[in-house]
């Protein structure tokens, strides 16, 4: 999920995450819809949006719509597709086999989460 050590797509392959496809422009989730799945981008770019601000721009290997499903609240943001989009649907029981398959996995989230956290601070 870094520059660094690229995800490789095959641990998901075999746990049978599905694929989606999204034209530019297409929605992916809305903000307060319920969270069953997080997303990693396999191709494309991913906007995540809130009160029209984009927060972020998710490039291949990227991952998004962690948060709601951690800890299964609604979504706190929006993601629509900046162009052509594929993604793997990670829902929660693939989420728990990736982890027990690769337990890097979970750190990968977490570096994750504490790098958007530390972003949001520094803009507080």
């Amino acid at each position: 999920m870094t520059e660094e050590q690229p995800f490789d797509f095959t641990l998901l392959d075999r746990v049978g995450a599905p694929y989606r496809h999204f034209e530019a422009g297409e929605k992916i989730f809305l903000e307060e819809d319920a969270g069953n799945a997080m997303y990693m981008v396999r191709s494309g770019r991913v906007d995540v949006i809130t009160y029209g601000i984009v927060l972020e721009n998710v490039r291949a290997g990227g991952i998004f719509g962690e948060m709601a499903l951690i800890d299964d609240g609604p979504r706190s943001a929006a993601a629509m597709a900046a162009e052509p989009t594929e993604v793997v649907a990670i829902d929660k029981p693939t989420f728990l086999a990736v982890i027990r398959d690769d337990p890097q996995f979970a750190l990968k989230v977490m570096g994750l989460l504490a790098t958007r956290l530390r972003r949001t601070n520094k803009q507080i």
